[in-house]
């Protein structure tokens, strides 16, 4: 299916090529249109859990909308990231950011400073990964009914047809799980069939087993994000995890952005203290251009997103010289 898929985008794009996708600009955006900030709380009544998220939108887009989710780092909240939230939802996405109590800000911000890093290396357990994979189906059917139900603010915004994953360092291995990565030689899967195309920002392969074991079966479309100097100050995952994961994946709906210089902070607001290397301001408009050009092709099958994006030119095009990009 995914394949088939495949070849009617393929040609779809090959037609755009001649005419509408010169005029492809996935930066483009009306600074007018107004984003709301939905701040709300999904109870997940079997497990006795809260996920808080904080969902952006346009109420001048009353048509249903594809959804984009996001699942913050170790240590992070559903307020980071909004370059990515404003941007996405100004291009007519409805964009819920995730918040995974116990791996979130909570488990640092009360302890003394001395104290934060062994908190958030404590966090970064095998409890925390089941409770962000089972969030993110919780959350999923929440919107189901949010969307259906009459006089509330999301009812009938959303597409749920049309629904992308994605998130950064531990946001990104909650992605891959629910978006495709097989476990234990693919005796265990966490992986939601209403996701249709996902972005990994930092993407990290198993420590155990072989990556093409954990990627090799993924279904639908990866776009991939790191930096030349993407280490993070908890989890030991090298540059070459983070490489290793897309000549794992199947070949056809599979990318890779490798930025020049970016630190593991760079897919976020803010430098983190063990940052070593000054930040560059091209890098967000790389993020920006290419995922929103990456959600266009998936979610929208619009032929000229999937031109831009397979294009050689249009991606270099918002790219630094020696920044890195490659599809297949």
């Amino acid at each position: 299916m995914f394949f088939a898929l495949l070849a009617c985008a393929s040609a779809a794009a090959t037609t755009a090529r001649a005419g509408g996708a010169a005029d492809y600009d996935p930066l483009r955006v009306d600074a007018n249109v107004r984003v709301e900030l939905l701040d709300r709380v999904v109870r997940d009544d079997e497990r006795h859990r809260d996920i808080t998220a904080r969902v952006y939108y346009t109420p001048s887009n009353t048509a249903p909308a594809p959804v984009v989710l996001f699942s913050h780092g170790l240590g992070g909240s559903r307020e980071n990231n909004p370059y990515l939230g404003q941007h996405w939802a100004r291009r007519g996405y409805v964009v819920v950011f995730m918040q995974h109590i116990g791996s979130d800000e909570s488990v640092w911000r009360d302890a003394a400073l001395a104290e934060r890093r062994q908190a958030l290396t404590d966090a970064a357990d095998l409890q925390s990964f089941m409770d962000r994979v089972r969030d993110v189906p919780a959350v999923i059917d929440q919107l189901r009914r949010w969307n259906a139900a009459a006089g509330d603010a999301l009812s009938g915004r959303m597409d749920l047809a049309r629904l992308g994953m994605s998130g950064h360092s531990f946001g990104a291995i909650t992605t891959q799980a629910v978006s495709g990565q097989q476990f234990m030689g693919g005796r265990r899967t966490f992986t939601d069939p209403r996701i249709k195309a996902a972005v990994v920002m930092s993407p990290s392969a198993p420590r155990r087993g072989s990556a093409a074991d954990a990627f090799g079966s993924v279904s639908i479309p990866w776009l991939l994000m790191t930096g030349t100097k993407d280490v993070a100050p908890i989890g030991n995952a090298t540059l070459e995890s983070r490489y290793a994961v897309f000549p794992a994946l199947p070949a056809g709906g599979r990318y890779e952005l490798v930025l020049d210089g970016a630190q593991h902070s760079a897919f976020g607001e803010r430098a983190l203290p063990t940052d070593r290397e000054p930040r560059n301001p091209n890098h967000h408009r790389a993020i920006l251009a290419l995922s929103t050009a990456f959600w266009d092709a998936w979610l929208r099958r619009d032929p000229a997103a999937r031109a831009w994006l397979d294009g050689s030119a249009a991606p270099r095009s918002v790219l630094d010289p020696a920044d890195r990009w490659q599809t297949e």
